[in-house]
């Protein structure tokens, strides 16, 4: 190699940069395809790229091969979260398959975007350099903001203004974190800027105390956005309900994963000060951010915005898991990512052209009502979704619950626990209330028909809801096995 080349990328790892390297290039292959007509084409090379991107992960989380390329990481939070977003895309790309034409995917620039965005997040989750994370969550942001105003409608151009606005200052909050980070440390890797930090907290410095805590809260600040974080959360209902379920689902996922990895980077620089301010301040977000959504789901009349609520409760549950390790929160995350995808798929299901016409995509309590008379098969795989959700068992989140508690409470929290347990008890409500409306009330006027439905589309429903049964089993194995 070059020798200038060799100085400028010293440990240059291909299988370190091949997922990203598949989705930005899979991108460019698209728009150069959808010049020369082959729009026909786009889904399937998107869903072959994605499929590709899955396997090289697969491959690489079971058998690594480096310590990384750089700047860039292969560390157990790295490959978890590259997978699960590659995971996520990959089911929520095949709702495209669907039997009605939705503007949205009928644009050229659509699937080359969404890889695009792919790219953004993967990047986002490969790297512990703070610059490399901002220029993935910004060019991946911004993705999201142009397929949201994709779908033609007055929702949907109003969901990408509201985002575009929140995310600009979320990246503001963040560039400006980046650098009192850099101002006191010195370093723009997290690895580097935990150490600094210890140094900094540990010898009482009254000049950079200030700094310090300022530059937690603009972190908190741009990262909860992105996670959706009490106080950082209400953008998401409307949102969610400005776009149709695919992407609704992908927004309740993929970016909170990415997200949830970054914030699990810059949480451990900050928590290994071992400040007792920031020990609080965790547990008081934990808190809030599972309690207040819960309280808005049960007062909302839209199931989609309920979902966009009760996301973010679980979103405080994943979060629990943090001091303990990234196993549980990539565990419980997983849970979700399989449930979630479900419900969301039930709701594209059941969309039609009358929505399109509309120009909203709503799903009020009684659109499904009665829907076990006319649509059993829906019916029964929705019950399977909400009742994980709700965490009833024997499904699989409510043993993604139970894991959480058995972390908090073995941080000898007690706070926490029965926030947690509380909660859980009033999510009930909502979900259940949806599964009443299904199973015994009398079908409206208009009941939901499932003409989008299409076999891919119940193939993908009904994997799903076998996953939400049995991955439990796969887990528990998976986790004995870590603790033997």
């Amino acid at each position: 190699m070059n020798p200038l080349i060799s100085s400028l990328m010293p440990e240059l790892d291909l299988q370190v940069l091949m997922p990203l390297f598949m989705s930005v290039g899979g991108g460019v292959f698209l728009l150069l395809l959808n010049v020369g007509k082959g729009f026909s084409k786009s889904l399937s090379v998107a869903i072959a790229g994605l499929i590709l991107a899955f396997s090289v992960l697969w491959i690489a989380f079971y058998n690594p091969s480096t310590d990384g390329a750089g700047d860039f990481l292969t560390d157990g939070a790295s490959l978890s979260g590259q997978l699960f977003i590659a995971l996520a895309s990959l089911l929520l790309l095949l709702l495209a398959l669907s039997k009605e034409k939705f503007s949205e995917f009928e644009t050229p620039e659509f699937y080359p975007l969404y890889l695009f965005m792919v790219g953004g997040f993967t990047l986002m989750v490969s790297t512990d350099h703070l610059l490399l994370i901002l220029l993935g969550l910004e060019s991946a942001s911004l993705v999201m903001c142009v397929l949201m105003a994709l779908s033609y409608k007055s929702t949907g151009i109003e969901a990408a203004i509201k985002y575009f606005s929140l995310s600009v200052l979320a990246g503001v909050f963040f560039v400006l974190g980046v650098a009192l980070l850099y101002l006191l440390t010195g370093h723009l890797d997290l690895s580097s800027v935990g150490d600094g930090l210890r140094s900094v907290f540990f010898h009482h410095e009254p000049r950079a105390l200030p700094l310090f805590f300022i530059a937690l809260a603009c972190m908190l600040g741009a990262l909860g956005f992105k996670v959706s974080l009490v106080p950082f959360h209400t953008w998401m209902p409307d949102i969610y309900e400005g776009n149709n379920p695919v992407l609704a689902g992908f927004i309740s996922i993929v970016p909170k994963m990415a997200g949830l990895v970054v914030l699990l980077r810059v949480l451990y620089a900050f928590l290994n000060t071992e400040s007792f301010v920031i020990d609080n301040l965790y547990t008081a977000l934990i808190a809030l951010t599972i309690t207040i959504p819960n309280a808005m789901a049960l007062l909302q009349k839209d199931v989609k915005r309920m979902m966009a609520y009760s996301s973010i409760s679980h979103t405080g549950f994943a979060l629990a898991c943090v001091v303990d390790g990234a196993g549980a929160l990539f565990s419980y995350w997983l849970l979700f990512l399989i449930t979630n995808i479900g419900a969301f798929a039930i709701l594209w299901m059941v969309a039609n052209q009358q929505d399109a016409q509309q120009n909203s995509y709503a799903y009020p309590y009684e659109r499904f009502n009665g829907l076990v008379q006319t649509k059993p098969l829906l019916a029964m795989l929705s019950a399977i979704f909400l009742c994980s959700l709700a965490g009833i068992p024997p499904f699989s989140m409510f043993w993604g619950k139970v894991m959480v508690l058995e972390q908090v409470i073995s941080q000898h929290q007690v706070f926490l626990p029965i926030v947690m347990v509380l909660n859980s008890a009033v999510s009930a409500v909502y979900y259940l209330r949806l599964l009443v409306a299904m199973f015994f009330k009398t079908p409206s006027a208009n009941p939901p028909s499932a003409t989008n439905a299409t076999p891919p589309l119940y193939a993908v429903s009904t994997a799903v809801a076998f996953l939400c049964v049995f991955s439990v089993f796969v887990l528990r194995i998976y986790l004995n096995s870590n603790q033997a």
